[in-house]
Order: C-alpha cells, then sequence, then structure tokens
C-alpha cells in the first residue's frame, strides 16, 4: 500500500484504504487512511507527510514547500492539526465503521508523521500524543460515555519500526 512516498508492506493483515477517492464516502465525512484489521484489534492509520519531496526543483517551489512545512510545525504546537484534521477523522472513521457493524475489535489510532524535514523536537511527540488522546476523550464541555478509541500512538519514520516491528515502511522517490 502506498501513501504519497510513504510504501507500507502490512503483511498478511487486512487492509482496507478508508479515504479512497475512487470509492463513494459519506457526505462531510474525513475518513482516515487506512484501516488495518488484525487478529485482535483495528488500527485506523493517518499518514501526515509534509516531509514529502516538492514536485519541482526551482526555488519558488522550495520556498513554498519550505513555507507549508513552517504552517505544520505551527498546527502541532498550536493544537490546530488535533482539533481540525486528527480528531475528526478519528471519530468519522470510528462513526463509519459503527454504522456499518465494524467495530466489534478494540481500535488504536496511529498518527505517523513524515517529520524527516521538519524542525521537530522528537521529544515533543509523547506531549503532543497525551493531548491528540484527551480531545480524542473529550471534545467538548463532556468527555465523551464511550471510549471509542482505546489508545492512540504518534509515529515518525524512526519510531514506526518500534511499534509496528511487523510493517515494513520505505520512503519511495
Amino acid at each position: 500500500m502506498k501513501e504519497g512516498e510513504l510504501e507500507f508492506d502490512f503483511g498478511i493483515a487486512a487492509v482496507e484504504r478508508l479515504d479512497d477517492p475512487a470509492k463513494t464516502r459519506p457526505q462531510g465525512m474525513q475518513l482516515v487512511d487506512f484501516l488495518i484489521e488484525e487478529t485482535d484489534r483495528l488500527i485506523m492509520l493517518e499518514i501526515k507527510d509534509p516531509s514529502s519531496k516538492a514536485k519541482g526543483d526551482d526555488a519558488k517551489t522550495q520556498a513554498a514547500m519550505a513555507r507549508e512545512r513552517i504552517r505544520f510545525v505551527e498546527k502541532l504546537v498550536g493544537d490546530r492539526l488535533i482539533a481540525d484534521e486528527l480528531t475528526p477523522k478519528a471519530r468519522d472513521s470510528y462513526t463509519y465503521l459503527h454504522l456499518m457493524k465494524r467495530d466489534s475489535k478494540p481500535i488504536l489510532y496511529a498518527v505517523l508523521l513524515g517529520a524527516d524535514n521538519l524542525f521537530l523536537d522528537p521529544s515533543w511527540l509523547p506531549a503532543f500524543k497525551d493531548r491528540l488522546l484527551g480531545r480524542l476523550r473529550q471534545e467538548t464541555d463532556q468527555a465523551w460515555a464511550r471510549h471509542y478509541v482505546t489508545d492512540c500512538l504518534v509515529l515518525t519514520e524512526q519510531t514506526w519500526p518500534l511499534a509496528f516491528p511487523s510493517y515494513s515502511l520505505t520512503r519511495t522517490p
């Protein structure tokens, strides 16, 4: 399975691209990139890869990509990525799975950040993960009565093999 420059080998696990543009999606729903079904759990995988190469080598394109990466880090630090993108995708994907009667296993939400070309301190990621999980559990003044996601992971290309040693990840040009 491929998402941009990132290529995954999920072995024998059943994998579905939930945000497949070739499929009709429920209007207004934002779905995660992949759903991985293991024997004892489901993994909703969302990929954010601002480290992908620019579509051109000219100075203007490179400068635009550098600005985009700075904006991405600002969204990470300011929690806009959590509130505007990651939480809605997790909630909508869970809702979709629930309505399709496919939510019978515990769900792990994994977010992969292509962070190689970002000015991002990796020691900051555990706190980001905690803020994301907190938001997944409580989006308003009341916490959700049901924890639809049992846990979440925030990974980079370097930490991916530690969390998922059976699933290979490579960056392709």
